[in-house]
């Protein structure tokens, strides 16, 4: 994980872009997988543990300048964003829903 208070946006960008795109699943969330900051970051976490995937992640608290160009990027205005194959699958609510119905095990599973 790099520094990002000494990158321009554009490289956080880029670092944002090189994530989604290197890991089939990525969570951008409140804190880390092993100590979550907020309630909706949590609850993804343990979704995505239940269904057994394999994720990468990052802590947008850790530079607010993460989430002004995620947000910006993705079109979402909301934390966390989970992204399957480079594609954002949204945030907590849909997850949950899509767990709920059986179509992230599904998606997944690919």
């Amino acid at each position: 994980m790099s520094d990002t208070l000494t990158m321009s946006d554009t490289e956080i960008l880029e670092q944002i872009q090189r994530e989604v795109a290197e890991n089939r699943v990525f969570l951008f969330m409140k804190g880390t997988p092993d100590m979550p900051r907020c309630g909706f970051s949590n609850q993804v976490v343990q979704i995505l543990n239940l269904v057994g995937a394999e994720y990468g992640s990052r802590d947008v608290l850790a530079d607010p300048r993460i989430r002004e160009n995620l947000s910006a990027w993705s079109n979402w205005p909301t934390i966390p964003q989970l992204f399957v194959d480079g594609q954002l699958v949204g945030g907590c609510d849909i997850t949950t829903e899509m767990y709920q119905s059986g179509e992230l095990q599904e998606l997944i599973k690919q």
